[in-house]
């Protein structure tokens, strides 16, 4: 699974693997060492127009296949994706930079996603609704909207892309697909896997590059569905040009401002182990990953000593090394944004407790000095829903510790003051506080005594208020990539209506 850098890679459109419209390219480089990994066309508004244009004219043979036939390209994927898990796993953690079993574990969700959205292909599709009517039938049927565009994030290169792809696949549609810019390697193989696969010409459609790439998606306007996860600016971006177009829709995952809350009931046992995989893993770089801490004043020194001295101990190193908790962050921008926001902290009033911002050149590993290192910064300081640092995303392992008093109401009323709902998790030994959380915290996702990441690929995934507009996962994506028809059929010689609507027709005579 190596690349050879000197020959770019390509875009996969209407069956070809093609250069595109341009010449210029761009470079895939590896988080933890600044290296090129490999080249890759960039490509252009007029390869995705051409990219749409085969996937409209793939539409109708594809949808006139069974759920069946359709599901079995997928199955092909299901089955390569599960035999290298451990090859493709490692290409994803040398390009976006997380650890390794971070990398296999992207590669898992993936085909346990191509499983379930094939898999449902064999399952009850519909609704038989009963009739006022006795003689009449009345039930709901699914229809494909038709060309999905999906546009994924780099930090699960992988498993995003089939939450998008595999069910808008199964239930008829054709997809073109632009990838993030930062790991076209990982969007190569997966092409490469639709085209073993047998996938028909422009059913599946690749384009390599950057924003402007995914803007001409959402423009065109022969694609009825986009499904978006990524930043909220650009969601928002997405979802406010495609709102207003009729017939067309958008379906947006989006970032957050996440909290993990400890009550004074809480095992600090599962709260410290909770609050370390919410904050670090993945070096903060999970929509879902938690920011905030919010801790009750009974147990917050306790809880503050043992997860000041975790996050100066986490092991931050190669992302190949199977010691390493941490990796680097994806680009030298992501370095510049986490350090902006910790000085933003500083200049906000914050009490830093760790600064690991610049790593010790000995804590580098060796040969990886010209990867994109941060380590772990915590910091206290008096609550105020008004400063940036507590509202405003980072996407990184920027952490506040936040102090509370009073009940379980207080706590959610922290939660909820940020312009942002995705998830959030407690923990709390009283179901009564647990119960308060799950039914008051403004959330899409919540967790209790657990860590606040993770997802089951049966669940939905998004969020709330700035959040999101919309689940771009697993059943309920079924809801963005399908129109119902509600059909009625009369099996009487005489026509009765609902609501008692008189069905006779009066004449003069």
């Amino acid at each position: 699974m190596t690349r050879d850098s000197e020959v770019p890679g390509r875009h996969y459109i209407d069956g070809e693997w093609t250069d595109g419209d341009s010449t210029t390219t761009f470079e895939s480089r590896e988080p933890a060492t600044g290296e090129v990994l490999a080249e890759f066309q960039r490509g252009t508004s007029d390869d995705v127009s051409s990219a749409v244009a085969a996937a409209e004219a793939a539409a109708d043979e594809w949808q006139a296949l069974s759920y069946i036939d359709r599901a079995e390209h997928l199955w092909e994927i299901f089955h390569e994706l599960r035999d290298r898990t451990d090859e493709l796993g490692t290409v994803v953690s040398r390009e976006c930079g997380k650890e390794l079993s971070e990398g296999r574990a992207d590669v898992v969700e993936a085909y346990h996603m191509v499983e379930w959205a094939a898999g449902n292909a064999r399952h009850p599709h519909g609704d038989v609704v009963p009739s006022e009517v006795a003689s009449k039938d009345a039930y709901m049927r699914r229809k494909p909207r038709g060309v999905v565009g999906c546009i994924t994030p780099w930090n699960f290169p992988v498993a995003i892309p089939f939450w998008h792809m595999a069910v808008a696949l199964v239930e008829g549609n054709t997809v073109v697909w632009k990838p993030a810019e930062q790991t076209p390697w990982c969007a190569q193989i997966v092409a490469e896997m639709f085209d073993d696969a047998g996938i028909p010409d422009g059913v599946f459609n690749l384009v390599q590059g950057y924003g402007d790439a995914g803007n001409a998606i959402v423009e065109d306007d022969r694609v009825d569905t986009v499904l978006f996860t990524g930043s909220a600016a650009v969601g928002h971006e997405v979802a406010g040009k495609i709102g207003g177009q009729p017939g067309r829709s958008a379906c947006c995952e989006m970032g957050g401002k996440n909290a993990v809350v400890v009550t004074d009931t809480a095992d600090l046992d599962i709260a410290v182990h909770s609050a370390v995989m919410s904050s670090f893993k993945t070096t903060g770089q999970r929509c879902v990953s938690a920011e905030r801490l919010i801790v009750h004043e009974d147990v917050y020194d306790e809880f503050k000593r043992r997860f000041v001295d975790l996050a100066e101990d986490v092991t931050v190193g190669d992302p190949l090394d199977e010691s390493t908790f941490m990796g680097p962050v994806v680009d030298q921008e992501q370095v510049e944004k986490f350090a902006e926001y910790n000085e933003l902290a500083r200049q906000e009033g914050a009490t830093v407790l760790v600064d690991r911002e610049e790593l010790a050149p000995d804590a580098i590993p060796d040969g990886r000095e010209g990867g994109n290192w941060v380590g772990p910064f915590v910091y206290e300081m008096e609550y105020d829903p008004e400063l940036r640092c507590l509202t405003e995303e980072v996407f990184g392992p920027h952490v506040a510790l936040l102090e509370y008093s009073g009940g379980i109401e207080r706590a959610v009323e922290m939660v909820n003051a940020t312009p942002y709902g995705l998830a959030g998790a407690i923990v709390a030994e009283d179901y009564r506080q647990i119960n308060y959380f799950r039914d008051n915290a403004d959330l899409g996702l919540a967790y209790g005594n657990l860590p606040c990441i993770g997802a089951e690929v049966h669940l939905p995934f998004g969020g709330v208020k700035k959040s999101g507009s919309g689940s771009p996962h697993a059943r309920e994506v079924i809801e963005a990539v399908t129109e119902r028809t509600a059909w009625t059929l009369n099996n009487s010689k005489e026509i009765e209506m609902a609501q008692g609507l008189s069905a006779d027709i009066r004449t003069e005579e």
